[in-house]
């Protein structure tokens, strides 16, 4: 019985910690950029677009294509470093216990 209560315990503990951590990505911010910074994306830590931005340079209709390309090579640029940066809080989260494969905080 003592064991189990232990558990529970820790379940609890690592409850508060996840919650924290959901606190703490919403507060983070990641810059991708694509074509040499002409293109830069701001996502929060949970993976939401917060900023975009377009070097003037690419406002020509003949550069739609290639403005299109780079708005969506600066998102998953973005997109990995917020993924990167939640990998790497929840793990100082849990704090040593281990995490179930495929954990999603959002």
């Amino acid at each position: 019985m003592k064991d189990l209560m232990g558990m529970m315990k820790q379940a609890q503990e690592l409850q508060a910690r996840v919650q924290k951590l959901q606190e703490e990505l919403a507060a983070i911010e990641v810059e991708g950029q694509a074509g040499a910074g002409l293109v830069n994306v701001t996502l929060n830590g949970k993976g939401e677009m917060r900023r975009l931005r377009i070097d003037p340079s690419l406002m020509k209709p003949e550069e739609t294509e290639i403005l299109e390309d780079l708005i969506v090579a600066g998102y998953q640029d973005a997109k990995a470093k917020a993924e990167s940066a939640m990998q790497s809080k929840m793990q100082e989260a849990a704090g040593g216990l281990p995490l179930p494969p495929g954990l999603k905080l959002f």
